[in-house]
């Protein structure tokens, strides 16, 4: 299949806001879900990437950029990476961490494992994010989210739209996810390299 240049320096507005991209910027990820054929969405990154990553998504699909996130759906758009979390890195933004309620070096300590620790699916595993989880923010977004931190299953952790990791690795390239950006082991070493605080993610669906 014939897929369009991924980094274009110029591209559409969105919510009548003047885009990052407009602007100039290019994005540090984009990726580009395809919705008719889930097993051809990828993650690409800006330099020299052709191939790209194969990612899954949500299962219900996705919503516009602008719109406010819902379970089940990922989001349009583009987004700031606002946090990357894994065992070994910790950053997060002043405002999150005042948000969260907790001292930036306890949540350096606590925050990954206690979110790794959970088991969403119940089968008795945790792990469900993987080795990385890379924080999105919406940008030209006046939808109220519902992310914040709190406690789930008795183990505080953080809500919130994101790239990350799975410990199964056969839900990747599905729309099987609770909306966030699933991504496989390798690929996720891949982006979480070239993951800084600031960088602009694009999401978009195949054209």
């Amino acid at each position: 299949m014939k897929r369009r240049e991924f980094f274009p320096a110029v591209a559409t507005a969105s919510m009548g806001a003047v885009s990052l991209l407009e602007a100039g910027e290019k994005p540090l990820i984009r990726i580009v879900l395809d919705e008719a054929n889930p097993g051809e969405s990828r993650a690409y990154l800006r330099e020299g990437d052709a191939a790209g990553v194969p990612v899954g998504f949500g299962k219900k699909g996705f919503l516009p950029a602008g719109r406010a996130f819902q379970g089940g759906y990922s989001l349009l758009g583009e987004f700031k990476v606002n946090a990357v979390l894994s065992v070994d890195r910790f950053e997060m933004t002043d405002d999150l961490v005042q948000e969260s309620g907790k001292s930036r070096e306890w949540l350096a300590e606590n925050l990954f494992s206690n979110m790794s620790s959970i088991d969403f699916d119940g089968d008795g595993k945790g792990g469900e994010y993987g080795d990385c989880f890379i924080g999105l923010q919406p940008v030209n977004s006046t939808a109220r989210q519902p992310f914040h931190f709190g406690e789930y299953k008795g183990v505080f952790r953080w809500y919130s739209y994101a790239i990350h990791g799975t410990q199964d690795q056969s839900r990747i390239g599905k729309c099987i996810t609770g909306g966030c950006i699933n991504v496989g082991a390798e690929g996720l070493r891949l982006l979480a390299s070239e993951a800084c605080m600031g960088g602009l993610v694009r999401v978009d669906e195949v054209s």
